[in-house]
């Protein structure tokens, strides 16, 4: 079983930068690979980031160049340093865990309770 608590949500204006945390609990941490997903109002969650247990990412393509996504096993922490930021990615945003690497949010196992990001034009 893996906990998972975001925070560093917030609102900030275009152009802005805010990084999210996302905590796990559990000693597990370290064998899971960690994804953060994005969910806007009347749209479905969509794919963020991932990193694998070794510290290889993968990105959609909206946020490519912008958003960076890494972790700390050692504190059981998952980041995601968003910069750049758009009105178009205002959105809940979600951290979640999955064993095998996965776009899809079906996949996950393990999720957050999400923390808004609202970026202001």
């Amino acid at each position: 079983q893996v906990q998972l608590v975001e925070s560093g949500g917030g609102l900030v204006q275009a152009g802005g930068s805010l990084r999210l945390s996302c905590a796990a609990s559990g000693r597990t941490f370290s064998s899971y690979v960690m994804g953060w997903f994005r969910q806007a109002p009347g749209k479905e969650r969509e794919f963020v980031a991932a990193i694998s247990r070794y510290g290889g990412s993968t990105y959609a393509e909206s946020v490519k160049g912008r958003f960076t996504i890494s972790r700390d096993n050692a504190k059981n922490t998952v980041y995601l340093q968003m910069n750049s930021l758009k009105p178009e990615d205002t959105a809940v945003y979600y951290c979640a865990a999955v064993r095998t690497l996965s776009t899809t949010s079906r996949a996950y196992d393990y999720w957050g309770q999400g923390t808004q990001v609202t970026v202001s034009s």
